[in-house]
Parts: C-alpha cells; structure tokens; sequence
C-alpha cells in the first residue's frame, strides 16, 4: 500500500511531491583497497553509546571521526527498511560501528502517509533512546503494517483538511505508535507535544526535500557511503560495501 499526505504547507507540499517507492535505492558501489585500523572507543564507552543528532536532521551512531559514513534515508513503515534493521543492525554496530572504523547515520525519508507521525515519535524522545526505538519500530514494523493494510476508507476521508500535524496525529493513533512510544518511556503528553510540534514537521519535510534535491534520493532505503550512493538495500550488499571499502 502506498498512501500519501494532502499537503497543507508549501514545505510539505515540496517535500512529498516528489516521493517515489520505498525499494528504490542508488546505483553505485564505494570502494578502497586499504584495510583500515580500528579506534578505541572512549574510557568506559563503546561507540554504539556515542549518538548525536546531525545538521542535515539525522541522527549518528559512532566515532565521529570514522573513516568510514555511511549514511541511510529510510522509511519507518517501509518494508525493505524493517529487513535491514532487524538483519543488520547489529552485526552492522557488534562489527563495524565497535571497531570505530564506520559511523551510521539514520535520516527519516517520509514516503508513506503515516511515516510523518512515526518519524516525530521516534525522534521525540531524543539522542539516548533514538536507536534503540528505530530498532524496535522495525522488530515489530509487521503488527503496524497490517493495520495499515487494513485502512478504511472513511478514515482517509476524515483527514482531508486536516493539517499537516493532525493528520499525523491521527496516522500514529490509528495505527497504535502512542502506546508503543509509552511503553518505551515517553508519556502521552510528550508524544502529543512533539506531534503537535509545527517546527518538527518542517525539520522533517525539509530532510526529504534537500534528500530529493540534492542527493538524488527517489526512494527508501537509500545508503550513501562516504559520499557515493550505493546499489544496495540489504545487510548483506552494505557489509560487501564496507569490506570493499577497507572496514
């Protein structure tokens, strides 16, 4: 199923216009010969717990000085993205992000109609509990899915003009995000703050829309290493990348 938002801002408008189908990824493979060195991680720390949100509206997991970036826009409820974090998430941190040679950045990429609602909630709760949220948001990506397959039709009625920030307001409850969020510390409260949050949903738009403009992104996953796109979207093509690349 592929829905989309009836824009309201001209941000969002921008942003969701060009969205194309989540599977589509990049066309070119980073490489490099030189085998690079691991960095010990800070007294007391491993990189895994080094996490920082990023200018270009991402979050980034790792040494900071990491040779190696690479960078993934995905997609909450999208299916090819659910793979990867429940097959590659942690052998992409126990292997490479603990080693200090890769850092991994996660940039939402709203492409279906509820992924506004979901990526707010995922952020909200800040830098600490960012990844293991997205983590657990793909382990249990299938119960949200089946409720999204089975929308009905005056639902989608009842949102149009509404706002940008109602409507997601209305995917998340639907789809049962608020409790999953309180049951992972967040207070309804907080959920309902951040979603309200005009300012969250234009940081949102705008990480599409400059993902779309300037980084040729068409479509989730999308993994860029050090710069180049590559043709992947499973753990298996990105750990052939970082290998092929010197991790």
């Amino acid at each position: 199923m592929k829905l989309r938002f009836a824009a309201t801002t001209p941000l969002l408008a921008c942003a969701l216009a060009m969205l194309a189908a989540c599977g589509d990824s990049g066309n070119s493979n980073a490489a490099a010969p030189n085998s690079i060195a691991a960095t010990a991680a800070p007294a007391g720390q491993d990189w895994t717990q080094v996490v920082s949100k990023t200018a270009d509206g991402g979050y980034v997991m790792g040494n900071p000085d990491a040779p190696l970036k690479l960078v993934e826009y995905g997609s909450r409820t999208c299916p090819t993205c659910g793979n990867f974090g429940r097959t590659g998430t942690r052998p992409l941190e126990d292997t490479y992000i603990k080693s200090g040679k890769v850092s991994y950045e996660f940039r939402d990429f709203l492409v279906h109609a509820p992924d506004l609602g979901v990526a707010i909630l995922g952020q909200c709760a800040g830098e600490t509990p960012f990844f293991p949220i997205l983590e657990q948001m793909f382990v249990e990506q299938n119960q949200f899915l089946e409720k999204l397959e089975s929308v009905p039709a005056d639902f989608q009625q009842r949102l149009q003009g509404m706002s940008p920030a109602q409507q997601a307001t209305a995917w998340v409850e639907h789809l049962g995000y608020i409790d999953f969020v309180k049951q992972r510390g967040l207070t309804e409260a907080q959920a309902r703050q951040c979603l309200s949050d005009t300012k969250r949903i234009e940081d949102l738009a705008k990480v599409s829309e400059v993902a779309m403009r300037d980084k040729e992104v068409t479509g989730t996953p999308t993994f860029i290493l050090n710069g180049e796109k590559l043709d992947a979207a499973s753990w298996p093509q990105i750990e052939q990348a970082l290998k092929a690349a010197g991790a």
